[in-house]
């Protein structure tokens, strides 16, 4: 088997997968308009300077692109638990396109909930310039290469029984911690936390429609720092499952 022909093959059978895209595309974009729809023309949500509109897409960006990317592990539990894995290990495919097809999956999956949700905001009154767009748009998907490497990490970690919760409570408190349902006050305990956590900048994005610098060098660092400890961490929890097969 190819890797293109496989990469099809995940495409095609994620987005047959209703299930997964109603939690990630549908659940979003339902509670996105309920939020947005009777706040459309609050412009300051909580101090923060960004209004509801805008504030709520972005965040919602992360809530859903976060589970298109972690939901990889959930492909990959499964074909674990069914011998799937085993099998391909005798193709041709390498094991660098195999990961790379899941990957591309998620952020496939990913650009459709952002594409979605920026539609919604503009209708919404969401109004940037194609700039501002495209950098935050950047930003939010260089800050999801973590997700991708904990989803991989996930996979082999967990079964298939049990990697659906752990997914959903992992969004959930990240989404929770990191300032997507409400402003951070920069005097807490919550906020020093979520300086550390990429989940934290993904929802920072917000910040570069409004003409600001995003992200920091800091910012960076911690996104490349849990990147590379997770995709180090994903490796090794690779390797041990193949010995033990």
């Amino acid at each position: 088997m190819s890797e293109l022909a496989y990469t099809r093959f995940e495409l095609v059978r994620t987005f047959r997968n209703f299930r997964l895209l109603v939690f990630t595309l549908g659940f979003p974009l339902l509670l996105y308009v309920a939020v947005a729809a009777p706040n459309r023309d609050e412009p300051d949500f909580g101090g923060s300077g960004i209004s509801i509109p805008l504030y709520f897409m972005v965040s919602l960006v992360a809530f859903g692109t976060m589970t298109a990317l972690i939901s990889t592990g959930g492909r990959i539990a499964s074909e674990r638990t069914n011998g799937w894995t085993r099998q391909l290990r005798i193709t041709p495919l390498t094991v660098r396109a195999y990961f790379r097809a899941k990957v591309l999956t998620g952020y496939a999956m990913a650009l459709l909930s952002i594409a979605l949700l920026y539609a919604s905001g503009a209708a919404f009154g969401v109004s940037l310039s194609v700039g501002r767009w495209l950098g935050m748009t950047g930003l939010i998907l260089v800050g999801l290469l973590p997700f991708a490497a904990l989803g991989v990490l996930l996979g082999h970690l967990l079964t298939a029984d049990t990697i659906g919760p752990a997914t959903g409570g992992i969004v959930s408190l990240l989404a929770l911690v990191s300032g997507a349902w409400f402003p951070l006050s920069e005097n807490g305990l919550l906020y020093e936390v979520a300086q550390f956590l990429p989940s934290y900048w993904l929802v920072q994005a917000s910040h570069v429609s409004l003409g600001g610098a995003g992200w920091t060098a800091a910012s960076w660092a911690v996104i490349g720092g849990w990147t590379l400890a997770l995709a180090l961490l994903a490796r090794i929890a690779y390797r041990r499952d193949t010995e033990r097969v």
